[in-house]
């Protein structure tokens, strides 16, 4: 089944259960304004954060109490947001998508009111964050907020994203590289951004800079892309496939269960994020050898070359991107 099949399926069982009530209306819809911003267990913050949404991603908004949001990823993925989303009609998303984007590519950058970088900041930018393109000035691009600010940001921080898309390399060394920008990040649960992350956030994140949306949890990328190693040898791996662990399954407990996700980089070495991300080994001679991890390793996924399988879809074919 095609991934876009799938997430169209996605969309359609939340509607059956959540069908949006008065507090929504017909803005049922709506895009992330703030660079970060934390999904919730709850209408609260002092509920368990399960996940983030970045700057211009679309949600499809669910319920409404008092400053809060229930909403809908690009993923699937179901929580409580604060009141940080331009609520849209879906005619009006579409209007929305057509509009020319810029992506920031800079780790962590900051917009300005005017094209100095001296000027009064409007407001801080992760990588993966997208903005409206509105016009360029000197070495600025001049963009849009979906909540209607306008800024300035550098244009060495961030790209056109047609060119963004355009120039994208799905290959196992961008792969890598792109997971090695963000050694010694600190593990933050649910976590999926720049300003921390969570094992299956770091993976989730690596793969959306390479315009592909992969599923929120370790559980649920498990179940994705293409098996290449079932049985522990290593042989088969390459750098960019998916790596999992946790409990085998036994005679007493028959169901195998997926706590932990990481990145293969080569010579039997992988990078997650674990305290902070960091890069393991699972060779007993090497310096970075992570015994414990090596205990518990389950399986692999190759996810390069599976776009738009289900559970594994492009940007730009997703529903919640569409024009």
């Amino acid at each position: 089944m095609a991934q876009q099949s799938g997430m169209q399926h996605i969309i359609e069982q939340v509607r059956e259960k959540h069908v949006p009530d008065d507090a929504v209306g017909e803005k049922c819809w709506g895009v992330i304004y703030n660079s970060v911003e934390k999904m919730h267990s709850g209408s609260s913050h002092g509920s368990e954060t399960v996940s983030e949404v970045l700057l211009g991603m679309p949600v499809r908004l669910l319920d409404k109490k008092g400053g809060w949001r229930r909403v809908q990823a690009p993923d699937g993925y179901v929580g409580w947001v604060s009141d940080a989303v331009r609520t849209m009609t879906e005619s009006e998303l579409h209007e929305y998508n057509k509009k020319e984007k810029v992506v920031v590519i800079a780790l962590y950058a900051f917009s300005y009111e005017k094209a100095d970088v001296k000027s009064q900041t409007v407001s801080d930018l992760v990588i993966g964050d997208m903005l409206v393109l509105k016009g360029e000035k000197g070495r600025f691009y001049r963009v849009g907020y979906p909540d209607g600010r306008e800024a300035y940001i550098r244009q060495s921080d961030a790209k056109e994203l047609k060119k963004w898309l355009q120039d994208m390399e799905l290959t196992p060394e961008s792969i890598v590289r792109v997971a090695r920008q963000f050694m010694g990040i600190p593990y933050v649960w649910g976590g999926t951004s720049f300003k921390g992350l969570d094992c299956s956030g770091l993976t989730k994140l690596v793969y959306f800079l390479h315009g592909v949306i992969l599923q929120r949890d370790a559980s649920q990328q498990v179940l994705t892309g293409k098996p290449v190693d079932d049985n522990g040898n290593f042989s088969n791996l390459e750098p960019g496939d998916l790596l999992f662990f946790g409990t085998k399954a036994t005679a007493e407990n028959p169901k195998e269960r997926v706590v932990h996700v990481a990145i293969y980089i080569g010579n039997r070495r992988f990078i997650h994020a674990s305290d902070y991300v960091q890069i393991g080994s699972f060779d007993p001679a090497d310096p970075l050898y992570d015994e414990y991890n090596a205990g518990r390793y389950l399986c692999a996924r190759r996810i390069i070359g599976e776009v738009n399988t289900d559970g594994i879809e492009g940007v730009p074919d997703n529903a919640f991107y569409k024009p």
